[in-house]
């Protein structure tokens, strides 16, 4: 059964509606004012919440703006419901982060249709957000479909690469944005010495080359597959309909990008103060934490020591040493260019 937050000071109207939802088969919480209403939305975690404008304490507007700054309620989907029909409070209200409004009087069948219409497309992008390509092509399909887009042009058949083919280099222009079905991916600055520091790594189910699209240029950086890889392209016209028209997408592809982020500002600051026996430390766990999968204390992967090297942000000679010691101490296994996290505990735990 579906939760639904109700907030609203005119007790009539709360407990008229109240009804008319738990008639719907929906369990219903409900809030006299703004305030209350944004402790509710923290403690129940509804599915939808239907708030009005005009209200004691804290209005509508404050309700939305506290609960977008929340990572844990951003997402829930919001319908305000007011007597304010004037274009400028729906303008308002839209560009807040609101995904409908329904002014008073209303009557059952439109409040009903516009909740199930938001629930249905909550559904969507939880079910079909999903890593793999099939959802990714059922989400595109679907969304078109809820949104009542244009017809934009059939998915792409999935692209395969070879290790070490480029996928798309430094300075050209984005297509579209890249989703992997399969296999690893890198991200790389090349310097005017040809030498490489890796950006990025990527595996199934992630997206890359957005940043570049979102910022209309050229691509800061070029993209290799570490391993045999499958792509598909989401055409640019595509993602921006997706972005632009639908709240859910742009909260998660922001959410994306903050995570990006916050691991690109990490691994400078490690750059900058780690000596060069942790940063090949880091690197590793780097590795362990992206594509290990769970898999306990050891970790395997065929790697170049190039860039193992681009990812430590030294020289693949002084990688090599390195590696050497770690074998040494028994911390890892090296065979040919396969290298073997033995203990996964110990390679974090080494002093800088």
């Amino acid at each position: 059964m579906k939760k639904i937050l109700l907030i609203e000071d005119n007790v009539d109207v709360r407990e008229n509606t109240a009804e008319i939802l738990t008639l719907a088969n929906y369990h219903v919480v409900t809030a006299q004012n703004g305030k209350e209403g944004v402790e509710q939305a923290q403690q129940n975690a509804p599915d939808l919440i239907i708030c009005d404008i005009m209200m004691p304490v804290l209005d509508g507007y404050g309700v939305l703006h506290m609960l977008s700054k929340n990572p844990d309620t951003a997402t829930i989907p919001f319908i305000f419901l007011t007597a304010k029909a004037e274009r400028s409070e729906l303008r308002k209200g839209m560009e807040m982060g609101a995904d409908d409004y329904i002014t008073k009087p209303f009557d059952d069948i439109e409040l009903l249709n516009a909740i199930e219409s938001r629930l249905k497309r909550k559904d969507l992008f939880a079910k079909t957000f999903t890593k793999s390509v099939e959802g990714l092509n059922e989400f595109i399909e679907s969304a078109k479909t809820f949104d009542d887009l244009k017809k934009l042009s059939e998915q792409e058949e999935p692209v395969k690469f070879k290790k070490k083919e480029n996928i798309y280099s430094e300075g050209s222009h984005p297509r579209g944005v890249y989703f992997v079905n399969k296999g690893k991916i890198k991200c790389f600055k090349t310097n005017e010495q040809g030498k490489e520091f890796i950006t990025g790594l990527y595996k199934e189910g992630d997206f890359l080359g957005y940043m570049d699209l979102l910022q209309e240029g050229r691509y800061a950086d070029s993209a290799a597959a570490l391993e045999d890889t499958e792509v598909c392209l989401i055409p640019k016209d595509d993602f921006f309909s997706l972005i632009y028209k639908n709240a859910q997408v742009s909260r998660s592809f922001i959410k994306i990008i903050s995570d990006n982020l916050k691991e690109k500002e990490d691994q400078l600051i490690k750059l900058a103060y780690n000596s060069v026996r942790k940063r090949v430390a880091e690197a590793l766990i780097t590795l362990y934490n992206r594509y290990g999968n769970n898999a306990g204390s050891s970790f395997s992967m065929n790697i170049p020591r190039e860039d193992l090297a681009s990812l430590a942000g030294t020289a693949t000679e002084t990688t090599i040493r390195v590696l050497g010691d770690l074998k040494d101490e028994h911390l890892i296994e090296v065979k040919g260019s396969n290298i073997t996290v033995l203990n996964i505990d110990a390679l974090q735990r080494l002093k800088n």
